[in-house]
């Protein structure tokens, strides 16, 4: 199908506004002439921007194709996903967000030199810029590369219009212009699936009919409730270990956070987080439907029936582009829907790596940078990475087989950086030399199950791969890069070998390995902490523990859960922390208090601190 001038138009407006979105911040305000307004929009963002562009970020154009098409082969069990929501959100708000906010940082690796010291911190910082360089140009070339297959859509004029409409609007507003270019892309998001989901359903008899039909095909799945790990869905497998996953998105990853750290105040971010879990329901309620009038539309009207999709992404699209082909402009609102996911998810990227890059490598050893200079470098990183997601959009498209495995690295890391904030969060007796090696293994054996799964799946028959595989030997299978790997979105096969040994741990079900490799990260984090002296509870600043046992046990006498406390002294609720906190002589925790050199002090991005040991500042704080 060829897109009509209408089609074009409204493509050609979804980056007008989001270019003039771009220009308007450039141009009002402050111009953007702090790093704190060019990276944190001024700490002074309110709650419902902050919440829409939180769900935007990781709604991804892979998202909008793939959820559908695995409603489609699997049925509605990936539905049960939306159960990990509650806790997958309501952590994050009342454990992550009040100690990132406290603190005041910029950079979510500035708790880790805070907690560890500044080689944890470096490694975290690596592990974060090598898991968003290789995904940010798969997340733009990948959608292009369907859409084009489907309605013959230019492909290097879509990559290039898309990264080049980013990195501008990035590089001239800052945070706050991709936010608010969010909030659009979201409008038009739901606009897009929504049409498609109006128009089929009509097309089909209605919805009623469509769930009948599907109900009948066995598409409507009950809940099962088998606890095997191996089994690819289940009820405990999406709804326990989907919180994993959440926790890693929503808890520490830096293009999150950031958006926490950008609400004027800690009630309003705590606020974007609760009121995103009702829109991460209506998304999902939205694409699980697209996948259901999707599989009754196909029953009825044969998709592509001389050149059937090779892919799962291809399939949506054919179904789009079938359902719409009669309604002019139709089509281009679901291409504007499309690349507004990938536009959102992006700009994110770009804003969050040139922050982690300016904080956490530049900063510390060029500790002179004015406040004009610091600016504008932060500004040529924002350029300099949106010109490097073009140069990965066309490695991307040179990698053949190899993309597969690029695409799941982004999942193998989420979890050990989840494993690693939650080692320094939670047991104030991990040190340093815990931290690094608990990262190495995490990351090891989020590698090793990851690849090994990867190999089972290329190794098993073509058009057959494991019910647990994790990604597909044909290149558009894009489910959810993001939900830690990518779903298996071709029908399991009807009768597979059972595997044993070293296959069995491959077959292990891809919603675990956040859960399965933050574990691992905690567990030898803790044992080499313990077999190399733990650190001392004079040493730990309260500010970046979250006392989890205590509170978990709540109901255990007072005298136990403080020594579950390992000796660090927190402040009574409700209490100031000077009061609760500041010992004799006005040691904090004995640590010896920062000489007039050593202090922090406030000026545009938030604390600049000076080279040397992290300053503990003694603040008003309530755990």
């Amino acid at each position: 199908m060829e897109f009509t001038v209408i089609d074009y138009s409204i493509f050609a407006l979804l980056l007008l506004l989001s270019s003039a979105i771009g220009l308007f911040y450039a141009l009002s305000g402050d111009r953007q002439r702090t790093v704190q307004e060019f990276l944190l929009a001024n700490r002074n963002m309110s709650f419902l921007p902050v919440t829409l562009s939180l769900l935007a970020t990781f709604q991804s154009a892979v998202a909008i194709l793939g959820v559908p098409a695995e409603i489609y082969h699997f049925g509605t069990e990936y539905w049960f996903l939306g159960c990990s929501y509650f806790l997958g959100l309501l952590i994050p708000a009342h454990v992550f967000i009040p100690v990132f906010y406290r603190l005041r940082i910029t950079s979510t690796y500035e708790y880790l030199e805070l907690r560890f010291n500044k080689t944890v911190r470096v490694f975290g910082t690596i592990t974060f810029i090598f898991q968003m360089v290789i995904y940010m140009g798969v997340v733009l070339y990948a959608p292009a590369l369907a859409l084009n297959a489907v309605t013959g859509f230019d492909l290097w004029s879509a990559v290039l219009t898309m990264g080049l409409v980013c990195t501008l609007y990035t590089t001239l507003g800052g945070l706050k212009a991709v936010i608010w270019t969010d909030v659009f892309q979201t409008l038009v998001m739901f606009a897009g699936q929504l049409a498609v989901i109006v128009v089929g359903a009509q097309r089909v008899g209605g919805m009623a009919r469509v769930w009948r039909l599907a109900e009948q095909e066995g598409k409507i799945s009950g809940i099962d409730l088998n606890p095997d790990p191996f089994e690819r869905h289940t009820f405990w497998t999406l709804a326990v270990g989907g919180v994993f996953m959440m926790l890693s998105l929503y808890g520490v990853n830096q293009a999150q956070v950031q958006r926490y750290l950008s609400s004027r105040s800690e009630r309003e971010a705590k606020l974007s987080c609760y009121a995103v879990f009702p829109c991460q329901q209506i998304v999902l309620c939205l694409s699980c439907l697209t996948g259901l009038v999707m599989f009754v539309y196909d029953r009825e009207h044969t998709l592509a029936p001389g050149n059937h999709p090779k892919s799962s992404d291809q399939l949506v699209l054919y179904f789009v582009m079938d359902v719409l082909k009669d309604l002019p402009g139709l089509p281009g609102l679901f291409v504007a829907c499309l690349f507004s996911g990938c536009l959102s998810t992006i700009s994110s990227a770009f804003n969050s790596l040139a922050t982690v890059t300016m904080e956490d490598l530049v900063r510390p050893h060029c500790p002179r940078l004015s406040e004009a200079q610091a600016t504008l470098l932060s500004k040529l990183l924002a350029l300099g990475y949106g010109l490097l997601c073009l140069g990965m959009a066309y490695v991307s498209s040179m990698l053949g087989p190899v993309l597969q495995a690029a695409i799941s690295i982004f999942g193998m890391v989420g979890g050990p950086l989840l494993g690693l904030f939650c080692l320094g969060m939670f047991f104030p007796c991990a040190n340093p030399t815990g931290a690094v090696v608990g990262l190495l293994a995490g990351l090891a054996m989020a590698f090793w199950v990851g690849i090994g799964s990867l190999m089972r799946s290329m190794g098993a028959a073509v058009g057959t791969p494991p019910p647990n595989s994790t990604v597909l030997p044909t290149m558009g299978n894009l489910t959810t890069v993001l939900a830690t790997t990518l779903l298996a979105p071709t029908e399991a096969p009807k009768s597979f070998p059972s595997p044993t040994g070293l296959q069995k741990f491959y077959s292990l079900s891809y919603m675990w390995y956040s859960a399965h490799n933050s574990t691992t990260v905690i567990v030898v984090g803790l044992l080499v902490s313990l077999l190399t002296g733990p650190t001392p509870a004079a040493s730990v600043d309260p500010r970046t523990i979250y006392p989890v046992l205590p509170h978990l046990l709540c109901c255990l006498p007072q005298k136990y859960r403080q020594k579950l406390c390992c000796g660090v002294v927190f402040p009574d609720e409700n209490t100031d922390t000077v009061d609760a906190v500041v010992k004799s002589n006005g040691v904090p925790n004995g640590l010896p208090l920062p000489s007039p050199g050593q202090q922090e002090q406030e000026e545009g991005q938030g604390y600049i601190r000076a080279a040397g040991a992290p300053a503990y500042a003694v603040q008003e704080t309530s755990f």
